[in-house]
């Protein structure tokens, strides 16, 4: 399909709208996981409907000493890459056109849960992000606005300031697409050197330990429910890979469902081999939280929960993360 390079918020006011418009916003480097997201707003505004793309690299969310000079502008292929993907814009305007008067003096403020986790280690990242969001969604005036579950934080963070700030604008998550290897795709594994690549892909196995791990227990802790009290139990468990003295009725019982803190043993297990390696990988945080507010869960939590990590390869930083269920099998039947 054609797609139509726009620079300025007033050639994209003039088109003529006559369905649902889905943004999906980019600071550019397109890869498949943006391909993912422009396929998935052109599902979901319709053959009707448009589907826009931003490419903006924003300013405000690099930090003293980060890569905003580096960061790779590959605007013709990107262009290229949303319209194989079923773009019909791509709106890409200069720092002139979002921050007319430079720098705004006015700001979004992520609050108390912009300041844990990628806030902490990059303080004023996410005031930045929900600045040029907020000033995106104003200029774009979509109907949805499609975010990578990759971005976990920046995720929540914009649902909440869509809540609480009343956007009337539908916010929709997309699952993380990743490689074969399964490291997750971004713009900034372009920086890595093969050894680099290979260390980093201990982020990615971390994830799957604690995500296999939590499996493993809310299964042992179904077919505890199902198996008498009895030396069958024991039995039962053990055949499931357990030691025989995870089969104990009170341990069995007592044990939070699906153990937070035994998921992220098993996902530290595998980041503190990779700091062994050449080259090292050199861990920021391994954290798992309530995607509400991004405070770490108890052992005692059930619901939803986000297993994330953050850390350097080289000179290049990466994060990922995968959602977790506890208590699935909490309740007895």
């Amino acid at each position: 399909m054609t797609t139509t390079l726009l620079r300025t918020a007033g050639e994209l006011h003039a088109r003529v709208r006559t369905g649902r418009r889905a943004v999906v916003m980019t600071m550019g480097a397109l890869h498949e996981g943006h391909a993912t997201l422009v396929r998935t707003a052109r599902e979901l505004a319709g053959p009707d409907g448009e589907v826009v793309v931003t490419v903006f690299v924003n300013p405000l969310q690099f930090g003293a000493g980060e890569d905003l000079d580096r960061y790779p502008r590959t605007l013709d292929a990107d262009v290229a890459l949303a319209g194989r993907s079923g773009a019909d814009v791509v709106f890409a305007p200069a720092v002139e056109e979002v921050y007319p008067g430079g720098e705004p003096q006015v700001r979004v403020s992520a609050g108390p849960m912009g300041e844990r986790l990628e806030g902490s280690s990059r303080p004023g990242h996410f005031d930045g992000m929900l600045t040029v969001v907020a000033k995106l969604l104003h200029l774009t005036r979509p109907d949805i606005a499609l975010y990578g579950q990759k971005d976990a934080q920046q995720l929540a963070l914009i649902r909440r300031m869509v809540r609480d700030l009343n956007f009337g604008v539908e916010i929709a998550g997309v699952p993380t697409v990743r490689e074969e290897d399964g490291l997750a795709l971004s713009s900034r594994n372009r920086y890595l050197s093969a050894p680099e690549r290979r260390t980093a892909l201990a982020l990615s196995r971390a994830l799957f330990a604690g995500r296999d791990r939590h499996a493993a227990q809310e299964a042992l802790r179904a077919r505890a429910r199902e198996v008498p009290a009895t030396h069958a139990r024991a039995e039962a468990l053990s055949a499931l890979g357990e030691s025989r003295a995870a089969a104990d009725t009170h341990a069995v019982a007592t044990a939070a469902p699906g153990g937070p803190a035994a998921v992220r043993a098993a996902a530290r297990a595998v980041l503190d081999e990779a700091a062994r390696l050449d080259p090292p990988l050199k861990l920021d945080y391994l954290a798992l939280v309530d995607p509400s507010d991004f405070t770490d869960v108890g052992e005692d939590f059930t619901g939803e929960a986000v297993l994330a990590v953050a850390a350097r390869v080289g000179t290049t930083r990466l994060i990922d993360n995968i959602p977790l269920t506890f208590g699935t099998f909490g309740a007895a039947s």
